[in-house]
């Protein structure tokens, strides 16, 4: 169990990767997958880039911290626990809570079409 949490962690410490390259970042950043700041996808259009990039970046970094925190049972139970079925309903609503605190930074920071 002690390998699991290890690749847990890794995993965790990717997203807090992300979440600090998001913050020094010079473009807006994406969030959804299709959304690839390297590649010639229009640039996203926001009215504050350096608060959003913040936001996103706060995002991912809360996501990061949680992440590893649903991942201390391993360190705790034994292999087959039910409590892993905890763990993995947590990253669930984890991930949705993420998209909707990302749709709230968009709809505050995107620039309004007419």
């Amino acid at each position: 169990m002690i390998i699991a949490f290890i690749v847990w962690s890794m995993c965790a410490v990717l997203f807090l990767i992300i979440g600090i390259v998001d913050r020094k970042s010079e473009k807006p950043v994406g969030f959804w997958s299709n959304a690839k700041p390297w590649s010639n996808v229009k640039e996203l259009e926001v009215t504050d880039m350096r608060a959003y990039n913040n936001a996103v970046s706060t995002i991912w970094i809360v996501f990061a911290i949680v992440f590893e925190l649903l991942g201390l049972p391993f360190l705790f139970f034994e292999q087959n626990s039910p409590v892993f079925l905890a763990v993995m309903a947590g990253v669930v609503i984890l991930i949705i809570a993420i998209m909707l605190a990302y749709m709230k930074v968009e709809n505050k920071y995107k620039i309004k079409q007419r």
